[in-house]
C-alpha cells in the first residue's frame, strides 16, 4: 500500500511539474527592461549628497541593459542610517536598489552607534563619485579664522545626530584635537546648518565635504563670511592652498589609525552601494555601467558646471578599502569609538 502511495505522490509531483509553465531565464538585456532602478538618498533634498545622485541619475541608464529609468527618492533618517538599513533589510536584491549615504554610515557599527543592523562589508559597493576631503569652516561672527584659534575660545557648530558626519568629525576634533567645539544637533542637513549658520545660530560647520562648501556655501565663502580652518580627509586636497590638514594632530602611529578610521574614510565621499544578496553578475553590470558612466563627457561637463569634485574610484576599490577599514584591530576600533562618543 505505501509503494502505491509513494508512486501515486510521484505522479502527482510529475504532473505538477509538466504543468508548471516554463520561468524562462532573463537575459542580460531583459534585467531593466520593466522595471526602474531607483537611487536612494539617505539625506535632505538639495545636500552634496541629493546633487551627486540626481546628476548620476541622468546618466547611468545609458550604460544599463534596457535602458532603465531611474528615481531618485530620498530617505532622511538617523544621518543616513535608517536608509542602510533599509537597504539591507527592505530593499528588493535583484539590483533595482541602489543608495549614497554619508562615509560615516559604514562604520556605525564599528564606532557603537545606536539603531544599526549591518555589516557593510556584506554589502556590495558599485563605487565613487568623488573621493573627497571634508573641512571646517567658521563664521567671522565667531572670532576663530583659524583652528587653532577654535583650541582657544568655545565655537558652536551644526550637526544632524551622532551617526552624521558633522557631528562625527566635530566630535571627534574635540576629543582628538582639544579643540573647543559645541556640538548643537537636530539639524536636517548641510543645507539647515547653513540656513543657522546665516541666521547667526550657529558660529559655523566641520564634517561638510568640500564639494558642498563650494556648491551650497559658496556665497558665504566668496564674500568671506565663513572661512575653511582645517581639512579632514586622508590626504590633503591638491587645490587647497594654505589650509591645514588634520593629520598634523596625529603624533603616533596608533593615533595614525584612528585617524584613518574616523577622517581618512572621508575619502568614502560620495560612495554609492547595493545590498548584501545582490547576484555577482548583476553586481558586475551596476560596477561596469557606473565606471562608463564617469567616463561620460556630458556628465563630467555638467559636474564641472554645478562645481561637483569628480575624483571616482570604482566598486572594487571601493570594496577593499571598506574591508581593510573592518578588519581593523579591535583596541583601534574602540579608542575611534571613544573619540566620537558624545
Amino acid at each position: 500500500m505505501s509503494k502505491m502511495l509513494n508512486r501515486i505522490g510521484m505522479l502527482a509531483l510529475l504532473g505538477i511539474w509538466a504543468a508548471a509553465p516554463v520561468v524562462k531565464a532573463q537575459t542580460r538585456d531583459e534585467m531593466f527592461k520593466d522595471k526602474p532602478l531607483t537611487i536612494v538618498v539617505g539625506h535632505e533634498p538639495g545636500t552634496g549628497f541629493d546633487l551627486y545622485a540626481r546628476t548620476l541619475a541622468r546618466y547611468l541608464p545609458k550604460y544599463l541593459p534596457g535602458k532603465p529609468s531611474v528615481l531618485v527618492q530620498n530617505m532622511v533618517g538617523a544621518s543616513g542610517v535608517s536608509a542602510f538599513n533599509w537597504l539591507g533589510s527592505v530593499a528588493p536584491k535583484d539590483g533595482s536598489a541602489i543608495a549614497i549615504v554619508a562615509f560615516t554610515v559604514p562604520f556605525a557599527p564599528m564606532l557603537g552607534h545606536a539603531g544599526v543592523r549591518f555589516d557593510a562589508s556584506q554589502y556590495n559597493w558599485i563605487g565613487n563619485m568623488d573621493s573627497s576631503v571634508s573641512v571646517c569652516a567658521f563664521s567671522k561672527a565667531s572670532g576663530a579664522l583659524t583652528f587653532e584659534q577654535a583650541r582657544q575660545r568655545e565655537v558652536t557648530v551644526g550637526g544632524t545626530g551622532s551617526s552624521g558626519p558633522l557631528s562625527q568629525s566635530s566630535t571627534a576634533l574635540r576629543t582628538l584635537t582639544g579643540a573647543k567645539l559645541k556640538v548643537i544637533e537636530g539639524y536636517k542637513g548641510s543645507a539647515s546648518v547653513k540656513i543657522a549658520i546665516e541666521n547667526g545660530e550657529l558660529h559655523g560647520v566641520c564634517g561638510i565635504s568640500l564639494s558642498t562648501a563650494r556648491t551650497q556655501y559658496r556665497e558665504a565663502f566668496d564674500s568671506g563670511d565663513l572661512v575653511m580652518t582645517l581639512q579632514l580627509g586622508l590626504e590633503p586636497h591638491p587645490n587647497i592652498k594654505n589650509v591645514p590638514h588634520v593629520y598634523q594632530y596625529a603624533n603616533t602611529v596608533d593615533e595614525r589609525q584612528i585617524f584613518d578610521l574616523i577622517f581618512g574614510a572621508q575619502g568614502l565621499g560620495r560612495s554609492f552601494v547595493a545590498p548584501p544578496g545582490v547576484s555577482l553578475e548583476r553586481v558586475t553590470i551596476l560596477r561596469t555601467a557606473f565606471e562608463a558612466a564617469m567616463q561620460d563627457p556630458e556628465l563630467t561637463a555638467e559636474a564641472q558646471s554645478a562645481q561637483l569634485d569628480l575624483r571616482p574610484q570604482n566598486g572594487d576599490q571601493v570594496q577593499a578599502f571598506i574591508e581593510r577599514v573592518y578588519a581593523a584591530p579591535r583596541e583601534i576600533a574602540e579608542r575611534a569609538r571613544k573619540a566620537v562618543k558624545p
